[in-house]
């Protein structure tokens, strides 16, 4: 059964920045068929090739061939043969400047002439968000290249280009809070004239995946545009929410402890939760649960840190704990750095990228259990579905799960997009060309 609330629509997206997907598995779930991703990290841009030819063997009725491939019954290279090479070619891995953007160009020309497409719809992605980020801008302060100097604070005039080239009716670029305080402001200013200058009408709001249906409190700024003179507007989203903890998608994992692994879901039977967002489906695989080995002097951390948020959701500082257990000489800052998920709320906090250095910011709420959480809860918690599978070491997986857009939260994104787009084609509205 297909988990989209959208009446399917027959719109298409180019994805820019697209790390792992998490942007543009929403869009899909939403009906939109994608054009090309443009990604310039080679483990995400496999994930992503990965996930195109899972598309593609499920339309054939052929994912058989997908099973056997993230069980490792058959090698990557065997996998491929059976995704025809035009596909593969709409990932596009390339860090994107202006001396390769002529190629990407040309690369999209050609694939929209062989699908016969002659108008981009909406382009989405958001621009690495490190530069504008406020825990970026606090490690800044410590390197010796600040991050007002970081070249990733001119991607925008990049995703510019590409509305420039394509004219699409709208677009979506999604990026960090603090992008509004970069550099004193001052590149938020940039970044919308850059955006209307190319002949958009833009509009922005913080969104909260929690939101959107997602068990997780993250705050994004969502910067939607539309053509001047088009008759759009920034969407109205649809809020979503479930009656769930996080542990609903937690409960039917088998529990492990550090260093171990598992691909045998617990229960037969997912929670309702998972069940109505579509992320665990019959006939799923379980991938990528294989717990951290940690050192027992982290153990007995976490133990003391599940300890007290079970005991009132007290949270452990790190000044409290005994002198044996601390390494860090840093007593002033990120006293929070061990941190419980939130089994028993409504959403937990927001899902960092950070967890690939180590998982003390994502500690397992199973005192029992006593490690930090594995690929797939990660993903999970980012409402990734269980068929979604990650490339690369344990490291990049958590980057690309880390950084990606919850895919339930861009689904809900995708579906007000679509509305405003066929509210536009009903009133006999025309875009400009």
């Amino acid at each position: 059964m297909e988990h989209t609330d959208a009446a399917k629509a027959p719109y298409n997206f180019i994805d820019l920045f697209a790390g792992a997907g998490g942007l543009s598995e929403g869009f899909i779930q939403a009906g939109f068929s994608p054009v090309a991703h443009v990604e310039m990290n080679p483990y995400a841009a496999r994930t992503l090739e990965t996930r195109t030819g899972y598309y593609y063997l499920k339309e054939q009725g052929k994912l058989d061939i997908y099973r056997d491939y993230i069980q490792g019954k058959i090698s990557r290279d065997e996998y491929l043969k059976n995704i025809p090479a035009e596909l593969l070619k709409s990932v596009c891995c390339e860090t994107m400047s202006d001396e390769t953007l002529p190629g990407l160009f040309n690369a999209i020309d050609e694939i929209l002439l062989q699908k016969g497409i002659e108008k981009v719809d909406v382009i989405i992605g958001g621009p690495p968000c490190q530069a504008y980020s406020l825990v970026g801008r606090a490690q800044s302060r410590r390197m010796e290249t600040p991050m007002s100097a970081d070249p990733r604070n001119n991607l925008y005039k990049l995703y510019a280009k590409f509305l420039q080239k394509y004219q699409p009716r709208m677009f979506v670029f999604e990026n960090v809070m603090g992008i509004k305080s970069a550099n004193g402001g001052a590149t938020w200013t940039k970044i919308q004239e850059a955006l209307r200058t190319v002949g958009y009408e833009i509009d922005f709001h913080e969104q909260n995946s929690k939101n959107f249906g997602v068990l997780q409190n993250r705050r994004r700024m969502i910067i939607v545009g539309w053509l001047k003179d088009s008759g759009l507007s920034y969407p109205k989203f649809q809020a979503k929410t479930f009656q769930a903890t996080v542990n609903d998608v937690l409960s039917d994992l088998p529990s492990l402890r550090p260093g171990e692994r598992s691909t045998e879901y617990a229960s037969t039977e997912a929670s309702e939760y998972l069940k109505e967002t579509g992320i665990r489906k019959e006939g799923d695989l379980l991938t990528h649960h294989c717990a951290r080995p940690n050192k027992p002097r982290d153990i007995e951390i976490y133990k003391k840190a599940i300890e007290l948020w079970n005991d009132g959701h007290q949270r452990l500082n790190y000044n409290d704990l005994p002198d044996e257990l601390k390494t860090h000489k840093n007593r002033k800052s990120f006293l929070d750095r061990f941190k419980v998920v939130e089994g028993d709320e409504a959403c937990c906090h927001t899902m960092l990228a950070h967890i690939s250095k180590d998982g003390h910011y994502f500690i397992h709420p199973d005192i029992n259990q006593h490690r930090s959480i594995t690929v797939r809860e990660a993903a999970r918690i980012q409402s990734f579905p269980d068929d979604y599978f990650f490339e690369g070491p344990r490291t990049a997986q958590f980057i690309q799960i880390g950084n990606a857009v919850p895919a339930l939260m861009a689904k809900g994104i995708a579906e007000g997009i679509a509305r405003e787009l066929s509210v536009e084609e009903s009133d006999g509205k025309q875009s400009p060309t």
